[in-house]
């Protein structure tokens, strides 16, 4: 039984992919034949494309302030796991300690 190589694919040929599917030069049989690719794949790039089309249209400055958006909100995600740390550690503590009293 011989083993088929996972292939990867550039973010260039996903979007020529989909562009020719969209644009209708090519039928998704087509495209799937020629690059020996399966439906399924093909329309998850689609999907991923036309979600995130918007993304295409928004100005420099607006995709920076996302970028520190998600960044601000990733610090604030670690200093609220470290806090939720702190605190089951004391609750653990303190309820050994009125175990020991009682």
């Amino acid at each position: 039984m011989s083993t088929k190589k996972h292939r990867t694919f550039t973010a260039e040929f996903k979007a020529e992919a989909v562009l020719a599917l969209l644009s209708q030069q090519k039928s998704q049989a087509q495209l799937c034949r020629e690059h020996e690719l399966s439906p399924q794949l093909l329309q998850g790039w689609k999907e991923t494309f036309l979600a995130n089309a918007q993304s295409a249209f928004a100005s420099p400055r607006q995709q920076n302030s996302d970028a520190g958006r998600v960044a601000e909100l990733e610090r604030a995600l670690g200093v609220a796991t470290l806090e939720n740390q702190i605190l089951k550690k004391a609750s653990s503590l303190l309820s050994q300690k009125r175990g020991k009293l009682s």
